[in-house]
């Protein structure tokens, strides 16, 4: 099974926000609350992403509040165990293949005993997480290899030796990545190889940080090398960088042309790709859409459904293009979100925000009551004169929608910009 997937947060969907607090308001209620609110909207995540035909996903962090800190001493895996394997059965029967990714004070070569404890144990939180979840050990923990701290040669050498000491169970898990200023692939691959763990190829950490001119393909058949079967099929990153923005910054979205270019040139054992762009599931989407053999109209037109008032508020006359594009015959999917993508660099128009909010407001006309519609056509004047932003339309719009439980605008991209 090919995988293309997204990082942690989905955008646009609703009841999948984490929670957290502050460590002086860490008691054991609160954390379990927290913890189960932040399942509940796991839940809602790995539902949404299986409805759309998303089957790789990483987890966030941040699920279990202070998880590898002593700050919370619950053995919540126990605690939340059932709902956990329910999670993870869900995962399981749907084919979803999940990850985690520890963040930046997570390194195992630092000369620092205590940093190199901590991050031990927030890779034991890791794997428990996992664990708990039913995941076997194609879900991977990955990570970076960490700083230089004036010697690589030393520092690699730590990690290596502070490797060796972590549990069994971690080891099988963990997978590095190269990164953007410290460790190259040439780096990773030299140093997972004696250790038998897994490498995992970004492009844009190579494109920054490079140790020579071969393709993107070359170093992802070097580093298929790296996995076992029982690792699962090899996994990549893949991001573009923002042209706007200083090296490693990720695009807004995932620009499907420079995409296609990329997948087009892989080896014919296509790795499970991992996006990381700001828009998450909306590029993963976009991504597997592009690439499903065959096509799949239902699920063009589901995102175009998603996607139509926002492009009738960005430019009307791309909304009529795409409209003309789905009366042809075939599955113009690379025409489709080529428009979308450049429509959704336009400036809004005043007029255009207008007209798809009134499209909008067509849902509720019948249903609503005076006191709704007198509140909407007030924000329309307001907003024509200045004193009313979109937002606060769209805030009065989105609200009718819960309200009303009109689906087809819950599920729609027109709210969150």
């Amino acid at each position: 099974m090919k995988r293309i997937g997204y990082a942690c947060l989905a955008l646009n969907v609703p009841g999948t926000g984490f929670r957290s607090c502050m460590q002086k308001n860490a008691t054991d209620e609160r954390l379990l609350e927290i913890t189960a609110h932040n399942l509940g909207a796991l839940e809602k995540l790995i539902d949404y992403n299986i409805e759309n035909n998303i089957r790789l996903f990483r987890i966030s962090s941040d699920i279990v509040p202070f998880g590898s800190s002593p700050v919370n001493s619950l053995e919540w895996w126990n605690i939340f165990g059932d709902r956990l394997f329910k999670t993870g059965l869900k995962i399981k029967d749907s084919g979803m293949r999940v990850s985690m990714h520890p963040g930046q004070y997570t390194v195992l070569n630092s000369p620092s005993q205590d940093v190199v404890e901590r991050a031990a144990r927030d890779l034991e939180y890791h794997d428990r997480f996992l664990t708990a979840l039913g995941a076997g050990k194609s879900s991977k923990i990955i990570l970076h290899l960490g700083g230089i701290y004036g010697d690589k040669k030393e520092a690699v050498k730590r990690f290596s030796g502070n490797y060796k000491k972590l549990s069994e169970n971690i080891r099988q898990r963990l997978v590095l990545e190269n990164d953007d200023r410290s460790y190259s692939i040439c780096d990773i691959l030299a140093a997972a190889g004696p250790l038998g763990i897994p490498a995992v190829y970004d492009n844009l950490h190579n494109r920054i940080n490079s140790c020579g001119d071969e393709t993107d393909a070359v170093w992802i058949r070097e580093c298929s090398k790296t996995w076992d079967a029982d690792d699962g099929r090899q996994k990549i990153h893949y991001s573009q960088q923002d042209p706007q923005k200083q090296p490693g910054a990720h695009t807004a979205t995932i620009s499907i042309v420079e995409f296609l270019d990329f997948y087009n040139r892989l080896p014919e054992d296509v790795p499970d790709i991992m996006l990381e762009v700001k828009d998450k599931n909306i590029s993963a989407i976009k991504c597997i859409n592009a690439t499903y053999e065959g096509g799949n109209p239902h699920l063009l037109q589901k995102d175009w459904a998603r996607c139509k008032y926002l492009i009738m508020e960005k430019s009307p006359n791309d909304y009529n293009r795409i409209r003309e594009l789905f009366n042809e015959n075939g599955y113009p999917v690379v025409e489709f979100y080529q428009i979308v993508e450049k429509a959704l660099e336009l400036e809004t128009k005043p007029g255009n925000a207008v007209n798809a909010a009134q499209h909008v407001w067509g849902y509720f006309k019948r249903q609503a009551e005076p006191r709704e519609a007198a509140r909407f056509f007030r924000l329309i004047e307001g907003f024509a004169s200045g004193t009313v932003s979109l937002r606060t339309i769209k805030n009065h719009l989105q609200a009718m929608a819960v309200k009303y439980n009109t689906e087809y605008l819950l599920d729609s991209y027109y709210f969150d910009q």
